[in-house]
């Protein structure tokens, strides 16, 4: 990650936690169905994010490097229901997903370190998987 890339990551905490997203008790309501305020949070960063997949689309964006930006597709395959999943659950469990784990940390709550201890050791177990897999092909 660059330096300037920071003030992105600060930028995004911030909202983060100034829309509750932090909050363990606002998303264990989204998920019981009794507070929905971070379903609105959700659908407008969808929103938000289709209309700059659009525009980089539409108007060829490149990187700061002038390389051309390829949005592909990604296909199903079948551990992605498994990991969805078990994403859900740690969603659910922790009340927190790896967005807003980080800003949690920011905020000083240190339970927060255990789910980012999660996060590291998944996305560990991850690249591992897909090392073997990519050798074994």
């Amino acid at each position: 990650m660059t330096r300037r890339m920071l003030p992105f990551g600060i930028a995004f905490g911030f909202v983060l936690s100034r829309a509750g997203a932090t909050e363990y008790d606002a998303i264990h309501g989204m998920f019981l169905l009794t507070d929905l305020h971070l379903v609105g949070v959700i659908a407008t960063a969808i929103a938000l994010a289709a209309l700059g997949f659009a525009a980089i689309r539409r108007w060829s964006v490149r990187t700061p490097g002038e390389e051309p930006i390829a949005l592909v597709k990604k296909p199903m395959t079948p551990t992605l229901l498994g990991g969805a999943v078990i994403f859900g659950v740690g969603w659910a469990l922790s009340g927190t997903c790896p967005g807003t784990a980080l800003a949690q940390i920011g905020e000083g709550k240190l339970a927060a370190l255990a789910t980012f201890a999660g996060i590291l050791i998944g996305a560990g177990k991850r690249s591992a998987a897909s090392v073997v897999t990519s050798s074994e092909a």
